[in-house]
């Protein structure tokens, strides 16, 4: 398809289009001519998971840059590309390290994963993001004087376990590594939100159930 095409089928404007491939967030076209390039299916997809990051995400235009860098990087392997694309995406403030509370929830953490026997993130420890958040959030609970420890946190992550292996599963239904880092992405900005929306309303009900509407 030619450039207006690709707008109209996206709903974005030929100068924002022009925009994203100036700036690397999508790839160039197939060039027919010093004038004219004709771009792909791909080009569409991109464009709108660019859109959904930057409009939706609320994502930066260079975050979103450095994001779809790793999502296209062939030179990872699967769970690298997957993870350096998560990882790129903007995160909670940093742990402190002085921090008491800090350190009693790594310790917690620490248990957790080993409790789930979720290993290779446990290796990996603050060296992912992911877990650094993990770890500013149990440590903040702990200021509060809740008592989210382990044993408490268990039960959550093994059923965040079977959210992860759906979340796979699906996955495995695109074709290519760039596909699937795509919609991994995808996910975290749009799909992590209607998990939050579900647990609300999971809350709601059961509280309806237990003592009533009133």
């Amino acid at each position: 398809m030619r450039l207006a095409e690709l707008s109209e089928r996206s709903g974005v404007s030929t100068a924002t289009i022009k925009y994203y491939l100036r700036e690397g967030l999508l790839p160039p076209g197939r060039q027919v001519n010093a004038t004219t390039a004709e771009y792909e299916e791909e080009h569409l997809r991109r464009l709108r998971l660019v859109r959904a990051l930057i409009q939706v995400g609320r994502i930066p235009v260079a975050t979103a840059k450095e994001v779809l860098g790793h999502v296209d990087d062939e030179s990872l392997g699967r769970t690298m590309r997957l993870g350096a694309a998560l990882w790129a995406l903007p995160q909670p403030p940093e742990p402190a390290e002085d921090d008491a509370a800090v350190t009693a929830a790594r310790r917690e953490v620490d248990r957790l994963l080993a409790e789930v026997r979720w290993d290779s993130v446990r290796e990996l420890g603050d060296l992912s993001p992911v877990h650094r958040s993990l770890v500013t959030t149990v440590a903040t609970l702990i200021r509060l004087d809740y008592d989210w420890n382990a044993e408490e946190l268990v039960p959550y992550a093994r059923l965040m376990r079977e959210v992860a292996a759906r979340d796979l599963d699906f996955l495995e239904t695109h074709e290519s590594d760039a596909e699937k880092a795509e919609m991994a992405v995808a996910a975290a900005v749009l799909f992590e939100p209607v998990l939050r929306a579900l647990h609300r309303l999971a809350q709601e009900e059961e509280s309806a159930r237990r003592y009533g509407i009133v």
